[in-house]
């Protein structure tokens, strides 16, 4: 009995504890410039923020209040409705600017901010913290019920049945690209984005506004730290390494932070059934610098460089297949190598003009720069056979023949983009406005062949040329490839875009009713070395129109509906045969978006409760073939399809003080080419579930749990070489993944060390482990196909991905 009295007296400081949060970050004024000495008050506590604007505040958990910053001089801002969860740390950065008081109408809960534009916003930390093979935003995204991938490996992503290639990503407002050649998730290694140098995320899967650019599915808009303090980290792990640094000047107005990545896949690639002698090695540089000149002014650079260089010699294969009754084995033996090499490099330079209090004027130039190279040449030898699964050994063993792949392609691309954005607002209206002029210059050379060999006799193409009639008829074609490609472009493409968008917020019968409404053009030519000159233009109109009513119930309600185009870029124009085709249109959609959003409390904890359905009617559909990541376009816009689909997402504290969620998604696309009938599209994803969860143990607090869990149903796919889609529709099998992330934080901002401890010379310092596929799925992302000599019957033989990894990872910041 004593025992127990003893611990509940323990516990009972830790319980009170419990029963806090805390917001916190740094208050800026409007050109960024920290403020001292400003007051940040709820109706019980106050404090002031010190001499870099810094500022810490203690409040009650789970309650609903509202936060004041004020300054002589400045606006003030009022933070309404904040709801934070138990031992929650929120981080806001306000922007008081001068003249009247203005109100921020933001609710914060422990699953984010509620935005009225009903953009889904995502903790930073979170992405700093989520295991996965490709760690970083995609893999957050992908536990999101609109957002799609197969492959681990990949940092691309569907959303909504498109394709890779209809995603808009922005890093602190300057578009961003990715190489054009890699083909297979095993190439790629780094995210464009560095998640250690972010600040916040935003993201939309659907009927965003016309300030975005012109693409069909989704928006990821990132913003990038203005450091106001000096601090190094370092993130070390089996699979690289990457090392932030942030800056700031003694007056605040110079500010920079710079992260440099080393990336190493072999550990997941070795996972896989090929054995191989393999290198897939990148190395990125970034750097974001913002200065200020004036209250008035202030200039942004945003630098970056990558290496991307994949070396592989693969030399043997063994996979396991078939059914219970009849399990077969296939061996492939391989020789030759591929090298392929993707450097990179940009710079954008952002200005921007507080022409007056109401009016900011921005000007952003940028210049994108690719040269990509793959060169390779694989000898692959097959043999098929029955699997004796209680032995484990093959018998029956047939030579099926020799498949010779090789390319040698090269492509060199430069962007040059100058842009100009406006803002004027007052009181609940603002009104957006911007222009955009870019120029492509492409140049490509594509070298590609397949040579296919079986029984000693070359497959050749299935063509009325190379129609077979022995021994009637004496067949003595010469040796072809059984597919080739080889064509050189030459490309030039001008665009001019512009939007205007006006948005207002008003008080309709004590209810909150928010509209946006804008549009959208784009004009550009197409032309290059003989290639006929072609011009086009587009026009897309938007709309959102959010309503709050004043119930006692939090609700939130949204219709989104515009036209939105995806003018065609370089991999659009040309087709199967590496040809270009000047007069591909625009892909177009009409979009239509329904949301509900429902805040309430369950378990005495915040929860809130996302629903979504969405319609797509396409039209002028490039049909295209997806192979791993590689995208191959027709370019011939005969085809309409649609896409239809409802989400959900919960979202909340499951456990006090962390955010988890659950996701549920489903969604059909089907397109009909040349009116001969609706088929599944390549990314045809009917079913979808994320899982997000975050735990801790209570009585080691500092000991933390990450798990995320994907299910995705099987996409279409996996058909033999030149098969009709119209004929075989075959799909992949069901995509499963789980990885969980256990670690432990020695020292951060709510655990310091003592001055004497070894640990004192750190900010932070955690360490722990990451568990890749927990429960070793195979799951797989393209077949091959092979044919058994005797029955003429052909077998898909899975590609599998990567199995169960452990990999180590330590974080210091100093």
């Amino acid at each position: 009995m004593k025992c127990i009295k003893f611990f509940c007296l323990l516990l009972f400081p830790v319980i009170l504890l419990a029963q806090k949060a805390v917001i916190t970050g740094v208050i800026l004024d409007a050109t960024n410039v920290p403020l001292s000495n400003t007051n940040v008050r709820t109706a019980t506590k106050g404090t002031i923020s010190d001499e870099n604007g810094f500022y810490f505040l203690e409040v009650d958990a789970d309650q609903q209040i509202n936060i004041s910053f004020s300054h002589v001089g400045y606006k003030n801002v009022i933070l309404k409705k904040v709801l934070l969860s138990t031992n929650e740390t929120f981080e806001f950065n306000p922007v008081l600017n001068t003249a009247i008081t203005q109100i921020d109408e933001i609710t914060i809960t422990a699953s984010g901010r509620k935005t009225v534009d009903a953009i889904t916003t995502i903790e930073p930390e979170i992405i700093r913290l989520l295991p996965g093979a490709t760690a970083g935003v995609e893999n957050v995204l992908k536990l999101l019920p609109g957002v799609s991938s197969n492959n681990e490996l990949s940092t691309q992503y569907n959303v909504r049945g498109g394709n890779f290639d209809e995603n808009l990503v922005y890093v602190n407002e300057i578009e961003v690209y990715r190489p054009f050649l890699i083909r297979s998730g095993q190439q790629e290694s780094l995210s464009f984005i560095n998640s250690a140098m972010i600040q916040n995320v935003s993201f939309s899967a659907g009927g965003f506004q016309a300030k975005y650019g012109d693409k069909l599915s989704s928006v990821l808009d990132i913003t990038y730290k203005n450091p106001v303090s000096y601090g190094v980290q370092v993130d070390a792990s089996l699979l690289g390494a990457n090392a932030t640094i942030e800056t700031s000047g003694r007056n605040k107005k110079l500010s920079t932070i710079t992260g440099v990545r080393y990336r190493d896949n072999s550990l997941l690639i070795n996972s896989q059934e090929t054995v191989t002698n393999i290198n897939p090695v990148a190395f990125d540089f970034q750097t974001y610098e913002s200065y200020t000149i004036s209250k008035k002014i202030n200039i942004g650079f945003l630098g970056t460089f990558s290496v991307n260089d994949y070396q592989n010699k693969p030399s043997a294969r063994t996979t396991n297949f078939g059914t219970l009754n009849d399990p077969k084995s296939l061996t492939i033996f391989y020789a030759g190598q591929e090298h392929n090499q993707y450097n990179t490099a940009s710079g954008a330079l952002k200005v921007t003009y507080h022409l007056t209090e109401n009016t900011t004027l921005k000007f952003i130039p940028s210049l994108y720069h690719t040269v990509e190279e793959e060169s390779s040449s694989i000898i692959a030898q097959y043999q098929l056979g029955d699997l004796n699964s209680d032995l484990g050994t093959v018998s029956n063993t047939k030579s099926l023949g020799t498949q010779l792949n090789s390319a040698r392609n090269t492509l060199d691309a430069l962007i040059f983009n100058l842009e100009h954005k406006g803002i004027y607002h007052k009181n609940t209206s603002k009104l957006e406005w911007g222009t955009k002029y870019s120029h492509e210059d492409i140049r490509d050379q594509l070298r590609e062949s397949e040579f296919l060999d079986s029984l000693g006799f070359l497959v050749r193409p299935n063509t009325s040329e190379f129609t077979n009639n022995e021994p009637d008829t004496p067949f003595n074609t010469p040796i072809t490839a059984l597919e080739s490609v080889n064509a050189t472009n030459y490309v030039q493409t001008n665009r001019l875009s512009a939007y205007l968008q006006y948005s207002k917020q008003v008080d309709w019968q004590s209810n909150a009713l928010y509209l946006n409404i804008g549009a959208r053009t784009q004009h550009w030519s197409v032309s290059g070395k003989n290639i006929a000159r072609n011009a086009q233009t587009v026009f897309s109109p938007r709309a959102q129109i959010a309503f709050k009513p004043n119930w006692e119930k939090d609700m939130f309600f949204k219709i989104a509906a515009g036209v939105y185009h995806q003018p065609p870029f370089y991999r659009e124009f040309r087709d199967l045969n590496g040809r270009v085709n000047p007069n591909v249109k625009a892909q177009k959609s009409i979009h239509t978006v329904l949301t509900n959003e429902y805040s309430f409390m369950l378990w005495n904890s915040p929860f809130k409760l996302v629903s979504e359905a969405y319609y797509k009617d396409l039209s002028n559909v490039n049909t295209y073939t997806v192979e791993d990541v590689r995208i191959r376009y027709a370019a011939n816009n005969n085809a309409k399809a649609y896409v239809y689909g409802t989400e959900f997402r919960l979202n909340g504290a499951f456990v006090p003080g962390t955010e988890s969620w659950v996701s549920l998604g489903y969604m059909k696309t089907e397109e009909n080419s040349d009116n001969r009938g609706y088929i599944a599209r390549p990314t045809d994803q009917r079913i979808k579930v994320g899982v997000l969860f975050q735990d801790y143990i209570p009585s080691i607090p500092h000991v933390k749990m990450y798990l995320n869990l994907v299910y995705n149903t099987g996409l279409p796919g996996g058909s033999p070489n030149n098969a009709d889609p119209y004929l075989f529709n075959s799909r992949l099998r069901d995509y499963k993944r789980a990885d969980l992330g256990i670690s432990y934080t020695f020292v951060d901002e709510n655990k310091q060390a003592s001055k004497n401890s070894w640990l004192s010379g750190f900010k932070e310092l955690s360490g722990g482990f990451e568990l890749f596929n927990l429960f070793n799925n195979q799951n797989s992302i393209t077949n091959t196909w092979v044919r058994d000599i005797d029955t003429k019957q052909q077998f898909a033989v899975p590609n599998y991905l990567t199995s169960r990894i452990l990999n180590l990872k330590v974080r210091m910041r100093f």
